[in-house]
């Protein structure tokens, strides 16, 4: 339930929780301008801490920290942005969807992130609202935009899954279509691509071993090409999307 209450200095209160009526970007810290995620307006979030505005005057850091609702991510936002472009949440809740309900939405994912390619982009790191858009970036938003939330990072997404497997070489007889396939070393997942049938998989790359923005790869070509042999070469495992993520509320 949103209230009509718009938010100022005096209502923005530890714990209060807010619906964005503007697209907004989020930072890493309080004082890095580094991109960490962008967030559509209609998204819901919660203050975790106010230590960078100083309420008894002059607003003195154009931060503050806050937890994303749909998907647990926190970040900062420039508190003046917010004024007056936020209203106040009474409560919030998850729209849990069922595993079956996620299968049959599983076209409309694909579908959306087959048109976003189509359109002029390259690649951001933290983009989320397009048209550009990073990796992780890329499979948030298209589940998210037939309503089923997942968490932000590729990392977190690999964890957030059901696993399908984690050997190349009998993956095809495991895949389908909304898959997620999960990239980087052995230590860490740093990159994440949307299957869309038969191996072929719809990612955003950077420029460094990439396109520089959305592309369609595949893991089992015969002759790949040089970015498909890359990523290829960096495949981690496969994973399932079954259930929507849950946030943590303070």
């Amino acid at each position: 339930m949103t209230l009509e209450i718009p938010l100022t200095k005096a209502s923005f209160l530890i714990k209060s929780m807010w619906k964005l009526r503007i697209n907004v970007d989020g930072y890493k810290s309080k004082k890095s301008d580094e991109l960490a995620t962008q967030v559509r307006e209609g998204r819901s979030f919660q203050l975790i801490d106010s230590y960078s505005i100083n309420f008894n005057g002059q607003l003195m850091i154009d931060r503050v920290k806050v937890r994303l609702l749909e998907d647990g991510y926190i970040c900062w936002i420039k508190f003046s942005e917010l004024i007056n472009n936020a209203f106040k949440r009474k409560f919030w809740e998850p729209d849990l969807l069922v595993q079956e309900k996620i299968e049959s939405l599983i076209p409309k994912v694909l579908l959306w992130a087959i048109e976003a390619e189509k359109n002029q982009n390259e690649y951001l790191w933290g983009g989320t609202i397009g048209p550009n858009f990073d990796c992780s970036g890329l499979v948030q938003s298209a589940f998210a935009s037939s309503g089923i939330w997942i968490p932000r990072d590729a990392y977190q997404q690999e964890k957030f899954c059901k696993h399908v497997a984690f050997d190349i070489d009998s993956l095809s007889e495991k895949l389908i279509p909304g898959d997620l396939l999960f990239f980087g070393s052995a230590e860490k997942c740093t990159h994440v691509g949307l299957h869309i049938e038969n191996g072929f998989y719809i990612h955003s790359s950077g420029l460094s071993n990439g396109h520089n923005g959305i592309a369609i790869d595949g893991l089992f070509p015969l002759n790949p090409g040089n970015i498909a042999s890359f990523y290829r070469s960096q495949f981690r495992s496969a994973g399932r999307v079954i259930s929507c993520y849950q946030s943590e509320i303070l």
